[in-house]
């Protein structure tokens, strides 16, 4: 008779689907549309626009995420400088944009969706990558300081990372209305 060793894939969906839940619904949205525009799901701009601003903030988004490929390229399998250098620059410019749409308000809800964006492999280098952007002129002080204190300690000085990739993904769901059987 053999023992689990690691919880079984449905109990951690259940935790990342609780996770997402507890975000705020704008920062719901916002993962949601970061995601269609990142992986490709579906038309973003059809999809998320609901005016003109937003439209324009969708197409400067796509621009900032043609980054991803080379992020995912790039992202090192060792901690050595010299490897860090071709991911950390667009990865701290692709953050420093998401964070200054204000729809990604802690470093939990910005974990969760680069986890999803670029892989598990990419989990060491997020918190500097958030703290760097995080810390950058371009937010108003007062944004910095929030989002530099809900980096809790645990996150920025993790001895190790897990390299389980997530199993849940957020997608939009249309709305359905409730039958009544007659």
């Amino acid at each position: 008779m053999g023992t689990q060793t690691r919880p079984a894939e449905g109990a951690l969906t259940l935790v990342e689907l609780k996770e997402f839940g507890s975000f705020p619904k704008g920062t719901q949205r916002y993962i949601r549309r970061s995601l269609d525009i990142g992986l490709g799901r579906r038309d973003a701009l059809k999809r998320w626009s609901r005016d003109v601003g937003e439209a324009a903030s969708i197409r400067a988004q796509a621009r900032i995420y043609q980054r991803l490929d080379h992020i995912r390229d790039y992202v090192p399998d060792d901690s050595g400088l010299d490897a860090m250098e071709p991911l950390m620059s667009p990865l701290i410019t692709m953050t420093a944009f998401d964070l200054s749409q204000d729809r990604l308000p802690d470093f939990a809800s910005y974990r969760f969706l680069y986890e999803r964006l670029i892989g598990a492999a990419v989990r060491p280098w997020l918190p500097a990558a958030f703290c760097a952007a995080a810390a950058l002129p371009h937010l108003h002080p007062e944004k910095r300081r929030v989002l530099l204190q809900s980096i809790s300690e645990a996150a920025a000085t993790a001895p190790g990372w897990s390299n389980r990739e997530p199993a849940f993904y957020p997608e939009w769901v249309e709305k359905v209305e409730d039958e009544i059987a007659g």
